[in-house]
């Protein structure tokens, strides 16, 4: 996500908080961006969690596995 997806984030959010608001076109635009950014987010979240390890006392590491991925299905 870049910073001037960013700004424009900010920038529709404070104009739909303006007793004009948005038009249609960027309520779409401010849609599609936010999903980009959830998006962004969620995976910049999941490789921190990834690179992540536990240090046991005895000074082994143990790396996090996904719960998930754990799950049998029913």
């Amino acid at each position: 996500m870049t910073d001037e997806k960013i700004l424009r984030i900010n920038e529709l959010a404070r104009k739909s908080r303006t007793p004009e608001g948005l038009t249609e076109e960027e309520k779409a635009e401010q849609a599609r961006l936010r999903a980009e950014y959830v998006a962004a987010f969620r995976g910049s979240l999941k490789a921190q969690l990834d690179s992540t390890v536990i240090v046991n006392p005895d000074g082994t590491r143990t790396v996090l596995k996904d719960k998930a991925a754990k799950k049998k299905p029913n």
